[in-house]
């Protein structure tokens, strides 16, 4: 083979890249949180969208940017389709106008069913760890089962697994509370007015800081833990478990 050859990217049957492009950060802050966020605080009230077509507006940013992950990358991405329910069943409460206490239960709900779904499936053979973070996209997973098998090392991994599932959990757990207390504060208006917009667009922009950071501190700690673990009970280097970003 000729090293032009090597050098072409592999590709899949329909002739586009076998490797779906890396998603960028500055759309999905565009399409889930800064536009959404314009819509529903400057532009939600009478003198220009109004607040019913305002909302709907918004909210299809991020549902165009779910479908448009999907048909990127062909297949199922569970956040991106947790994010389009998440944003259905806002505008359903808010389209129903029903009390806004229900934004806060459903705000709430998600991470913590999430919490409460990835505890339950250390009963089951397959522990949503391994679909979070020890999985293909993350780790040479074939490479580390090698390995440990080499060094007779898989109960005390599945020990590490079980305690990277609690503080899994517990990044699902905060995110529930934090979620619940951000939007008891803010949205206090009666849906269907541009004040219940607007708290809306506030909630969806502090959501990111006041939400996400703290999540995403407890998610790196899990995978510091988990790869610190899995160098230590394999005898690997971090660059032999990793796959290349």
């Amino acid at each position: 083979m000729t090293q032009a050859q090597n050098d072409v990217e592999p590709q899949s049957p329909n002739g586009t890249d076998a490797k779906p492009k890396r998603e960028s950060m500055l759309i999905n802050l565009l399409f889930n949180i800064i536009i959404p966020t314009l819509i529903l605080t400057k532009l939600s009230n009478d003198e220009w969208l109004g607040t019913k077509l305002g909302l709907i507006i918004a909210l299809a940013f991020p549902i165009i940017y779910g479908a448009r992950d999907f048909y990127q990358r062909g297949k199922f991405n569970f956040f991106s389709a947790l994010g389009v329910v998440s944003v259905l069943l806002t505008g359903g409460i808010s389209l129903l106008e029903l009390d806004p206490k229900y934004i806060a239960i459903k705000e709430a709900a998600i991470p913590g069913l999430l919490g409460l779904a990835t505890l339950f499936s250390l009963k089951t053979k397959f522990p949503l760890v391994r679909t979070f973070l020890y999985n293909d996209q993350i780790i040479k997973v074939d490479v580390v089962n090698h390995a440990l098998d080499e060094f007779g090392n898989h109960m005390a991994f599945e020990a590490v697994l079980r305690n990277a599932t609690y503080l899994l959990a517990s990044s699902f757990a905060l995110s529930s509370v934090l979620n619940y207390v951000l939007a008891k504060w803010i949205v206090v208006s009666a849906p269907g007015t541009a004040a219940f917009n607007e708290e809306l667009g506030k909630m969806t922009a502090l959501s990111y800081p006041v939400i996400a950071l703290p999540a995403m501190a407890i998610m790196i700690f899990t995978l510091f833990y988990l790869f610190s673990n899995i160098k230590k009970l394999t005898h690997l280097n971090l660059e032999d478990i990793m796959h290349e970003a």
